[in-house]
């Protein structure tokens, strides 16, 4: 196992508001930040921050723990792969409105990007995510305890040979702000099954 933030660590558009020791990351999110490109809204936006660390380990997981004080539509905190600005891959918790927020990832390849979700309450206030190589294909896996894990995608991306970027992100895409906090950072052995 190797922790996170002991790796050398990149930011992507460094967030003004951000505090990091050895045990957990927390970013105040600016609004107006977001990961988007193209598909059906038309719209492309590509300024959130993201923190990542650099592998060509083609095989291996990585396990975070999120905890939200997120309030208004769109806010939003997880897990991301983003090699550029046309092909990257996030998974989060979006809010929504005071009763449902939406549990979603968003694959981003040569610059369309798709979402799938689920709503859940919008009570829940944290969330473990778990991503996933397997060479070009990735798994996102979520959990509500850190130990029980459930599929929420598998991917490919076309651009996710060699070495690529990985890490975490939070934005607010309409006009807000909130504090997300990571904790728990860990990359270990691939727990993506090989599929028999």
């Amino acid at each position: 196992m190797a922790e996170f933030l002991k790796q050398e660590l990149i930011w992507t558009r460094k967030p003004e508001r951000v505090f990091m020791d050895e045990t957990k990351v927390e970013i105040i999110t600016e609004c107006g930040t977001d990961l988007w490109q193209r598909t059906y809204y038309g719209f492309q936006n590509d300024n959130a921050p993201v923190l990542q660390t650099k592998t060509a380990d083609t095989y291996f997981s990585f396990t975070v723990r999120t905890r939200f004080e997120s309030k208004h539509r769109f806010d939003q905190c997880g897990v991301a792969v983003y090699l550029d600005s046309e092909n990257w891959l996030k998974a989060s918790v979006e809010y929504e409105n005071e009763e449902y927020q939406r549990l979603g990832s968003v694959a981003t390849n040569h610059g369309y990007s798709d979402w799938a979700t689920m709503d859940i309450p919008a009570s829940v206030k944290e969330m473990w995510y778990r991503l996933s190589r397997r060479e070009s294909d990735f798994c996102i896996e979520c959990s509500t305890d850190g130990v029980n894990f459930k599929q929420m995608r598998i991917c490919h991306m076309w651009e996710g040979a060699g070495e690529i970027t990985f890490g975490i992100y939070a934005c607010s895409p309409e006009n807000s702000s909130f504090k997300a906090t990571f904790t728990e950072m860990e990359i270990t052995e691939c727990k993506w099954e090989a599929h028999k």
